[in-house]
């Protein structure tokens, strides 16, 4: 049966090998010499080896012990480096493919400022954006995505989640939509339109349609889309209208009629979320504190 191993005798052998005494081994780690020697005889037999044999007044190592010299410094100095706080993060040298799940608005809003300070910053970084589908934790946990943005559920307590800002949902729709020159919806005329809506898993219903059903209106929903992108293209060259949230979209629906819903909705939350096992990693830290300057540089100006 292979002895479990207790690096407080390597260190100790290593201290014996350098000193070439139990004494001087003994000052050297600051314990007492029969502690010393308690130890090496420890090592004598775990080693089957004597390992230090009496020369005169001295001691010399046997061959056994001289094999061991090399392997058990290099060990120990493995063992220190392992342990070690690590030094301070090197940007300019850094290279990683981070991971980041996020929705096609996450990633027009986000994604070109995030480069540009990255090339700044950590020019060696790659940011890898990949589409979200159903949130799960496995994700997370086994480290193939790096950072989830978007609506984030509640996870659990094994995720952690920050809010990184809020927005608000908006009608966009085309300058040649007879609603257009409306410069505010009313809720009935809302519903009367024909819309295209947004939902990753193909839902035809979503908040817009319980805040209408509680004024007893409903609408037609002419097409789903799986992003925003796709909707405020249909939204540019047919009829139908789209709600959205604002700022998600704000580079997608440039040069389209936006207006305010008739009706309330709750705030959108959007956060970012990631596993502690990547709480304390610098260069995890530098990519969350990252988006989260931007986020903050965002909401101040739209203030």
């Amino acid at each position: 049966m292979m002895q479990s191993l207790d690096l407080n005798l390597l260190v100790a052998l290593d201290a014996l090998l350098t000193e070439g005494s139990v004494t001087g081994a003994a000052q050297r780690l600051d314990i007492s010499v029969p502690a010393m020697s308690r130890t090496l005889n420890r090592l004598r037999i775990m080693l089957d080896d004597p390992l230090f044999v009496r020369a005169g007044r001295g001691l010399v190592t046997t061959p056994r012990a001289e094999q061991l010299r090399e392997p058990v410094r290099l060990l120990l100095q493995q063992a220190q480096q392992l342990l070690h706080k690590p030094q301070s993060l090197d940007l300019t040298t850094l290279r990683r493919v981070f991971t980041i799940r996020a929705d096609d608005g996450t990633v027009a809003l986000l994604a070109t400022a995030l480069l540009q300070k990255m090339s700044q910053l950590a020019p060696k970084v790659t940011l890898r954006f990949i589409a979200q589908g159903q949130q799960d934790v496995d994700a997370l946990r086994e480290g193939r995505v790096d950072l989830d943005i978007g609506v984030i559920d509640d996870l659990g307590p094994e995720i952690v989640r920050q809010t990184l800002f809020r927005d608000h949902y908006i009608v966009v729709l085309g300058h040649n939509h007879p609603l257009a020159q409306q410069a505010e919806l009313a809720a009935a005329t809302f519903a009367a339109a024909r819309h295209v809506s947004v939902s990753r898993r193909g839902l035809l219903s979503g908040p817009v349609d319980v805040a209408l059903a509680k004024q007893g209106l409903s609408r037609h929903v002419a097409a789903v889309t799986h992003t925003f992108a796709e909707a405020v293209l249909i939204v540019r060259e047919t009829d139908l209208i789209a709600t959205v949230p604002a700022l998600l979209t704000q580079p997608m629906h440039q040069g389209l009629c936006c207006r305010a819903l008739p009706f309330k909705t709750a705030p959108i939350s959007i956060s970012h979320a990631w596993h502690p096992r990547y709480q304390a990693d610098p260069e995890h830290q530098f990519l969350r504190q990252l988006v989260y300057e931007h986020c903050q540089e965002l909401m101040l100006s739209e203030k």
